[in-house]
């Protein structure tokens, strides 16, 4: 059973649905399995708790 593990930033649950659709959809045409087989954890970090380029995402 394939996992898939995003790392990102906060995002509307919209957003979110979108994405695992995606991601379920390509794996299910790549592998050639059923889409049950299939789970993707969002891992979201607040803009607080990581930075960029030598400053915090929360202050850009």
């Amino acid at each position: 059973m394939p996992v898939i593990t995003v790392q990102q930033g906060p995002r509307s649950v919209e957003l979110k649905r979108e994405l695992v659709r995606k991601l379920t959809d390509a794996m299910v045409e790549a592998y050639r399995i059923p889409a049950e087989a299939v789970q993707v954890w969002i891992n979201e970090t607040p803009t607080d708790s990581w930075g960029q380029a030598g400053t915090l995402t929360a202050d850009k």
